[in-house]
């Protein structure tokens, strides 16, 4: 299978993982289980929202009743057309509410001094919706909203993680057909660098073995929302099932049953770039959680040759970073200024870059 996107990663590492995949249905996902809403407006903003938002759930274990949450935003641009991203948040056990409001969402909270009442919500002009559906989702199992009503369910691990995602993707996919033929991307950052490339080789050995839907694999203020999420309005608009999540945190860090049993995503990577896999990975230079250096580290360690050398790129006639291409289709990029969480802190500079990977332009 040639062309797609992935993205070698450890447990420090900030990164992104595309695919791009073309679903055939003609046999039927068993045990499809999927609840949705359509939301139309918010606690907290004025008026209609002026993108279509939907929440749901995705049952991935029966057996333990393990569900998934979900926000999906649809683009802005030409939705039918647009690429779907997937997007996980890293900890594990961070709410992808994060990546919704303070990265690359529609919505952003309005920073101010908070006085009690519920916290304001902002257009974003720099949100990656408006050239793309976004789908983000709560993962893993007690991440955010996403629940199981069993003590075995509730325990998961790097690999169980993985797997219950790839089960999510098919049977969200399974109950969206008009999103058949949109180019997909699976996405992370952070702690999901460990996860996402598990997940990509999923998808790759399930099309080796048959697995339906067909899968061709081309191209692989934080309190406020504290107060917001756990505000009973905010969840009740957002159609989150009452009794399952006592207490939404930002990142449960200690509250979820989670074993870290891949050491490393080498094997994954190098598995996964043998198919020619396309891949964009990127670092805030100012992250002292993952430093920049740690990732060009692991990246040498691939041994791929350089296409195109250390050089800056640039967004308003500003340098927005330094970048450098290798074999093997992969792009690693700087975002001058960035922390952790890139777009959280440079919004504008990692929209452009992902807009013009997106569109196979140089950045």
């Amino acid at each position: 299978m040639a062309g797609s996107n992935h993205f070698f990663t450890s447990t420090t590492m900030l990164y992104l993982v595309f695919l791009y995949v073309h679903l055939l249905l003609f046999l039927r996902f068993s045990g499809v289980a999927v609840s949705q809403s359509i939301i139309q407006s918010l606690p907290g903003f004025v008026g209609a929202l002026p993108f279509e938002l939907e929440t749901g759930y995705v049952s991935v274990d029966d057996s333990n009743d393990v569900q998934l949450f979900y926000y999906f935003v649809k683009s802005e641009n030409n939705p039918t057309e647009d690429p779907l991203i997937v997007w996980f948040t890293g900890g594990p056990g961070c709410s992808v509410l994060t990546a919704l409001m303070f990265e690359n969402g529609p919505l952003y909270f309005k920073h101010a001094k908070y006085n009690g009442s519920l916290p304001t919500l902002m257009l974003n002009p720099n949100s990656w919706t408006k050239i793309s559906n976004i789908l983000y989702v709560d993962a893993p199992v007690g991440t955010g909203f996403s629940y199981s009503r069993s003590l075995e369910g509730s325990f998961t691990s790097d690999t169980k993680s993985a797997k219950q995602s790839y089960i999510f993707i098919r049977k969200w996919l399974m109950h969206h057909p008009e999103f058949f033929s949109n180019p997909l991307y699976i996405c992370g950052d952070s702690y999901a660098g460990m996860v996402v490339p598990i997940i990509v080789q999923d998808i790759s050995d399930g099309i080796e073995i048959g697995h339906k839907p067909s899968i061709n694999l081309k191209n692989y203020g934080h309190m406020l929302s504290y107060y917001w999420a756990n505000n009973d309005g905010v969840r009740k608009a957002l159609n989150v099932r009452k009794g399952t999540v006592q207490e939404w945190t930002r990142c449960n860090l200690d509250g979820i049953n989670y074993l870290k049993n891949v050491k490393t995503s080498t094997g994954y990577h190098l598995s996964i770039s043998k198919r020619h896999y396309r891949s964009l990975i990127y670092s805030g230079d100012h992250d002292a959680n993952v430093p920049f250096f740690n990732t060009q580290t692991w990246i040498r360690s691939l041994n791929y040759s350089i296409i195109d050398e250390w050089r800056p790129w640039f967004v308003d006639g500003q340098i927005g970073g330094y970048t450098r291409t290798y074999a093997n289709q992969m792009t690693f990029a700087t975002v001058k200024g960035g922390g952790h969480t890139a777009p959280e802190y440079r919004p504008n500079e990692c929209f452009n870059m992902f807009k013009r990977w997106l569109s196979y332009e140089p950045l």
